[in-house]
């Protein structure tokens, strides 16, 4: 989409064109780069998708190329090649990856409606319409980085079309990474502009497909644009590690001998860190040098079972790091990632670390939500599987109705994308809340009348603040003014001070949305009152109690120093006094004086 720099191959293939290399360099590299043969340019695309699909007929994709060649001819990138090269190298990951006909021909021909004088209506009279709406899902979306209003248009449109094919967010990011991998022929402004943009929006996207194929080599892009020294530095050390490759062969031979002592039939193989990861743990733990842990990956042939199986052979060798095991199996992360983590004391005392997974495990840590394109399965199942990995998405386009406009839309999904995630348990189900979220962030996600109308919440049992941080795992109960007021009385909605900790863009949109429509002055302090009255009610249901007047209020407001009862129960509202401190305190001054 962006007429920029040379050509780059599909996954695994030429690296990214370095910043500031010189025009002569960059045509002869693209001619060394250059994956199909001038008679037959189709010819290493077809080998790709054939080598996954066998038996599908290349026709299709050549015609396809054909009108692309034709609709860009005269069309140039930055680097001097023709604009052509761009479409079919995206094509080429799409394959790649193991993507379908009909996304491989959507990419050749992603840039024609923007750039040429091909329509859409055109492209579906010749394609079909799920073609057109493959290719009008990510047109002009490239331009979104030359401009706050059309980047945000665009992204919301891109996200609308992901709703009803997520082919859509494949193509972009394959588009995406060729970009990236040609991006050192532009500016140094504009490499870091678009660098920048790609990490916060593209690699989390990525992320949460779960297609770290494409994530890893993204990642390490990122990183020599953004920061070339520290990408330098990392390259230079992963390039002269001595003996590595040694100790791990050792490694993999003693996992392996345990495993067949164990009768648990799997495959061991290194499993080396991309740049990015290895320079983000070294910046995270404040290491003077590159940390880099060997690493070895078990992928085993059977149920997810014997990946436990698997687990016990390999700490019957080494003895396992306190605190360094995950279970990705039974919980997964939020992109359905899936296996188990551990790290062991290994040979020569080093550490190492060990992932344990099942061959669709495997192959669902890999491609992802690409991976039902790659690995076709029959029934229902992954129909069931790729809605539950696109939860995520039904909730941004929930954002997109609730956002005022598509910048807010798109500061929601930075907001999003950013975060890490968190599950808790409500009403019987799990609930996924971006990190640091509040029981008020979950009251609008079981529903925004929910979330109007909180009152109060329960988390793992005890009665806790709508301010307080939700923490993994954590049985949440949220009970509302109509809860505790028993119907009798009109709730009035929202805080004002609750946009000062919700934590999830659609809470906050909700609460600015009641705001925006609601025109009655701020809470008054006979409101305080009336709510600090219901507060204490829920909670003293809690210890199956109740009042039958105020006059045990008043005894204890009197003992507690404050002036009147109302005073106390605004207190109660403000927080001031927790509700079960009144209610344990209130509770032993009744029983007392009976």
């Amino acid at each position: 989409m962006d007429v920029d720099a040379g050509h780059g191959a599909a996954l695994g293939g030429a690296l990214p064109t370095q910043p500031g290399e010189l025009p002569l360099a960059r045509r002869l590299r693209s001619l060394l780069t250059w994956p199909t043969t001038e008679s037959d340019p189709v010819a290493s695309l077809v080998r790709a998708h054939r080598a996954i699909h066998a038996g599908t007929d290349p026709a299709v994709l050549r015609r396809a190329y054909t009108i692309a060649e034709n609709m860009h001819r005269g069309q140039f990138r930055k680097s001097g090649e023709p604009y052509i090269t761009h479409p079919l190298a995206v094509a080429q990951i799409c394959a790649e990856l193991g993507m379908d006909t009909i996304t491989l021909v959507a990419a050749l021909l992603h840039d024609t409606v923007e750039d040429t004088r091909y329509t859409l209506q055109a492209l579906a009279e010749d394609f079909g319409r799920e073609v057109a709406h493959l290719v009008d899902g990510v047109t002009k979306f490239d331009k979104a980085f030359y401009g706050k209003a059309a980047e945000a248009e665009t992204i919301r449109k891109m996200i609308i079309a992901a709703g009803k094919d997520v082919r859509v967010l494949i193509i972009k990011l394959a588009d995406r990474l060729h970009n990236m991998r040609t991006l050192g022929v532009r500016s140094a402004a504009s490499r870091e502009r678009i660098a920048r943009a790609t990490q916060e929006v593209l690699v989390p996207l990525c992320d949460r497909l779960g297609i770290q194929t494409l994530k890893r080599e993204l990642d390490d892009v990122v990183l020599l644009h953004l920061k070339p020294e520290e990408h330098d530095r990392i390259s230079r050390h992963v390039r002269e590690r001595p003996g590595w490759d040694t100790y791990l062969e050792q490694v993999v031979a003693r996992a392996r001998a345990a495993l067949r002592r164990n009768r648990v039939d799997a495959e061991v193989t290194p499993r080396p860190r991309h740049l990015y990861s290895i320079w983000k743990d070294t910046v995270a733990g404040g290491h003077d040098s590159p940390y880099d842990l060997p690493r070895i990956a078990v992928v085993v042939d059977g149920p997810a079972t014997d990946c436990y199986a698997a687990l016990g052979a390999i700490h019957g060798v080494w003895r396992p790091v306190p605190g360094r095991f995950k279970d990705f199996i039974a919980s997964p992360k939020n992109n359905l990632y899936r296996s188990l983590h551990t790290s062991v004391c290994g040979p020569e005392n080093r550490t190492v670390e060990v992932l344990i997974r099942t061959e669709e495990m495997h192959r669902k840590a890999e491609y992802g939500i690409a991976a039902d394109f790659r690995f076709p399965r029959s029934g229902g199942g992954a129909a069931a599987a790729r809605a539950e990995q696109l939860d995520w998405l039904r909730r941004v386009l929930n954002w997109e109705q609730d956002a005022a406009d598509p910048a807010q839309f798109l500061q929601s999904l930075r907001c999003d994308l950013a975060e890490t995630q968190i599950q808790v348990v409500a009403e019987g189900r799990q609930v996924v809340l971006p990190a640091g979220a509040t029981p008020v962030d979950l009251a609008y996600e079981l529903g925004s009348e929910r979330g109007d109308h909180c009152l109060a919440a329960r988390i793992n049992g005890r009665l806790a603040p709508l301010s307080s941080q939700l923490a993994e795992g954590d049985v949440v109960e949220i009970f509302t003014e109509t809860d505790a007021e028993g119907g009798d009385a009109a709730p009035r909605g929202p805080r004002r001070e609750w946009l000062g900790f919700v934590k999830s863009p659609h809470a906050q949109m909700q609460i600015n949305r009641w705001f925006a429509e609601h025109t009655e002055p701020g809470i008054t302090i006979s409101d305080k009152v009336r709510l600090g009255r219901a507060t204490i009610g829920l909670a003293l249901r809690q210890h199956n109690r109740g009042l039958a007047s105020d006059l045990p209020l008043l005894r204890l407001s009197e003992e507690l120093g404050y002036p009147d009862l109302e005073t106390m129960l605004v207190a109660v509202f403000d927080r001031v006094i927790e509700p079960d401190a009144v209610v344990r305190q209130l509770i032993d001054l009744v029983d007392h004086r009976q």
